[in-house]
């Protein structure tokens, strides 16, 4: 796609001037600590900010650095972590702890080659944490900035892929401070997404998210709170506990028990 310079220029001071004005702080942007950055990016992930601030604050007290969390029990992380939903994300960022600690001497590693291939991060979460922990000019995208350009630089199009958005947030990068760069476009993206016409709707990956209520989510969910707050329940038990369908829940407890969240312990079931 061919952007003559001086559209370019015009977009990055357009940016810019908004940052200026506008610019949200958020407890993860007063850091540069690895690990606190890394936490925030695993909670936002399909998480809104609002959710994840007061999540963020009591996480980090309770498990500090790497080290903490790598050696702290399931489920007291669970614990913790309730109320954002997406569990798979809190077990992932445990293992991924085990890793750090275990094969980086407790570093994270600054390449985002190394980064996707740790449990629970892709491109997109790899790009973020580079770009943010280490201010390098990591290449990414994530709603909001999917929303800026396609604003700018698709607005007539239809399905616009991510790799078309990729080589233009490429071309257009701050490449000194591409920290400062990439926050700037997520508030002009949030910005952007509390108008009525929401610029992403372009996007070929564009999906509205099915309701929660009466979901399979749901119902994993539901099953690790009630294990959270008896310590461990025979199945029967269990199944009265959740009210639910007793085939729905057998299933969702053999994803459980595969992907690492709980085990049975003779008769009884607990969190791992």
């Amino acid at each position: 796609m061919y952007i003559p310079a001086y559209k370019i220029r015009k977009f990055r001071s357009e940016i810019r001037k908004y940052y200026r004005k506008n610019k949200r702080d958020f407890l993860w942007r007063r850091t540069q600590n690895p690990y606190h950055i890394l936490v925030s990016e695993i909670m936002l992930q399909q998480t809104q900010t609002e959710r994840v601030v007061p999540k963020y604050r009591a996480f980090l007290k309770q498990f500090p650095n790497f080290q903490a969390l790598a050696q702290a029990p399931l489920a007291d992380v669970l614990a913790v972590w309730q109320g954002l939903g997406y569990n798979r994300r809190a077990l992932a960022l445990k293992n991924l702890s085990k890793i750090v600690v275990t094969k980086f001497k407790g570093r994270l590693p600054r390449d985002p080659k190394l980064l996707i291939e740790f449990p629970g991060i892709g491109e997109a979460t790899a790009g973020a944490v580079v770009a943010f922990a280490f201010n390098k000019p990591a290449l990414f995208i994530e709603t909001n900035i999917r929303r800026v350009f396609i604003h700018f630089f698709f607005s007539r199009s239809k399905a616009v892929r991510d790799e078309q958005i990729l080589e233009v947030v490429l071309r257009t990068m701050d490449r000194v401070r591409p920290r400062e760069w990439y926050w700037a476009l997520m508030d002009y993206g949030a910005m952007l997404g509390a108008l009525p016409k929401n610029p992403n709707q372009k996007s070929a990956h564009y999906r509205t998210q099915s309701p929660f209520v009466g979901s399979h989510r749901q119902l994993r969910g539901k099953v690790l709170t009630v294990l959270l707050a008896a310590g461990s329940l025979n199945r029967r038990a269990l199944y009265r506990a959740v009210r639910a369908n007793s085939g729905r829940v057998r299933e969702v407890l053999t994803e459980l028990v595969r992907e690492g969240f709980i085990m049975q312990r003779k008769s009884r079931l607990v969190i791992v």
